[in-house]
């Protein structure tokens, strides 16, 4: 069989082709070349309309004593009237203080429920908490007060249309990824958008310090926590979990969700110089040993990348990491409390 019937080689030429293209800009000012980044990655998402008020309305409130936390749901407005259940989780005292936030972004699963404890149905979960972690809980049991959004197409964000043909579906990514993509928008972009409006949502309330948000995402989160941070500079600083990696190595190398793909973006940028954009402020990186979905041996090459550039910008006491002994999961052995006592810090850094 004629090697040339299968479109491998071509899809490799085009892709170094692009890295050409790329290398263009190796020789640019890092602060001229982030703005120019900067510019094309939000035209590379897309627009999406400002929806004006958020008009927050509480649904439940449940005290978790045995976290020495509370559990609120709540909903708000975003894009063109699109309507956010999110899970609030903070301590139990607050009165009279202004803590730390963080925004934290659940990957693929079930939904927000499966980062605070609970079942897809909305009980208590008994046992194990899985490859979440129970992160939501873990950052709130800090001291901080976490946003978890449920991110468009996941637990009870999905499409109607898809449930009416599959209610056991799993997500809606590809149906809105495809309608969106179709309409010269991006579902990476619709869920960017909506974390600006998370962070209008947290920095409303009277608990949160507006001064000190974080992010925090996992796998498909990572992806929504990374490209948020690189383009809204209120959040101040960032971990990822089970996402950095190269686009060649993880995203191209298997076939992975619709919502990880902007078309147009690699002429200009590898997923490195995307996460690149959060420089100088603090980022952690932690990733499994045995992730099969995001390489730890590509993960290593960005990790030495970043850290080469935050050096550059005498910011290196505000890079870390952790490779851990583990899988595609959170581990949280070190990135929680780096998080926490970064957002607490007056200079950004970690002793």
């Amino acid at each position: 069989m004629d090697r040339m019937w299968h479109p491998d080689e071509f899809l490799k030429k085009l892709y170094a082709e692009q890295e050409l293209e790329r290398r263009r800009w190796l020789d640019e000012p890092w602060e001229k070349r982030r703005i120019r980044l900067r510019a094309k990655l939000g035209e590379l998402l897309g627009e999406f309309k400002v929806s004006g008020e958020l008009a927050p309305k509480l649904l439940e409130r449940v005290e978790l004593p045995e976290h020495g936390l509370v559990r609120e749901r709540v909903e708000y407005t975003t894009a063109e009237g699109l309507r956010v259940p999110a899970y609030v989780v903070l301590p139990q005292s607050t009165e009279g203080k202004r803590l730390p936030a963080v925004l934290a972004w659940h990957g693929h699963g079930y939904g927000s429920r499966e980062s605070v404890g609970l079942l897809a149905d909305g009980s208590v979960r008994e046992g194990a908490p899985g490859i979440h972690n129970d992160f939501a809980l873990e950052l709130a049991k800090r001291g901080v007060v976490v946003l978890l959004p449920e991110i468009v197409g996941f637990g009870d964000r999905k499409l109607q249309q898809d449930l009416a043909q599959d209610p056991g579906v799993g997500n809606s990514c590809f149906s809105i990824g495809a309608a969106l993509l179709l309409a010269g928008k991006t579902i990476a972009g619709l869920r960017v958008y909506e974390a600006r409006r998370a962070v209008d949502y947290l920095a409303a309330r009277p608990e949160v310090d507006a001064d000190r948000i974080g992010g925090m995402g996992f796998s498909g989160g990572g992806m929504v926590a990374s490209l948020h941070g690189a383009v809204d500079d209120r959040v101040k600083a960032t971990v990822l979990c089970g996402y950095p990696n190269t686009y060649e190595s993880s995203i191209l190398a298997r076939r992975h969700c619709l919502d990880n793909y902007i078309p147009g973006v690699l002429p200009f940028a590898e997923m490195p110089d995307l996460l690149a954009l959060l420089a100088p402020r603090p980022l952690f990186i932690e990733s499994g040993d045995e992730d099969h979905l995001f390489p730890a041996e590509t993960v290593k090459d960005v990790i030495s990348k970043l850290r080469s550039l935050y050096t550059q910008l005498e910011s290196g006491e505000r890079f870390a990491f952790d490779i851990f002994e583990g899988k595609h999961e959170i581990k949280g052995r070190y990135s929680y409390d780096w998080l926490t006592t970064v957002l607490r810090s007056t200079d950004g850094s970690i002793h």
